[in-house]
């Protein structure tokens, strides 16, 4: 795992995470945590900015 973490400590973070956010949020959360994701690598493998810009609208149509 990196940075050394485990799995006793993943179910810690996660049991805090639903107890913060609450069930409902979860999706939420999960959906705005890949977009940030999906973008932040897009602009480091140098894709261009036009291509990024249509996904993230579609999106935002999506959703």
């Amino acid at each position: 795992m990196p940075f050394g973490v485990g799995p006793t400590e993943l179910i810690i973070v996660l049991v805090i995470v639903l107890i913060i956010f609450g069930v409902g949020k979860l999706p939420e959360i999960g959906g705005a945590m890949g977009k940030a994701i999906r973008e932040f690598r897009a602009s480091q493998s140098g894709q261009d900015e036009a291509a990024t810009k249509s996904d993230v609208e579609s999106e935002a149509k999506k959703g």
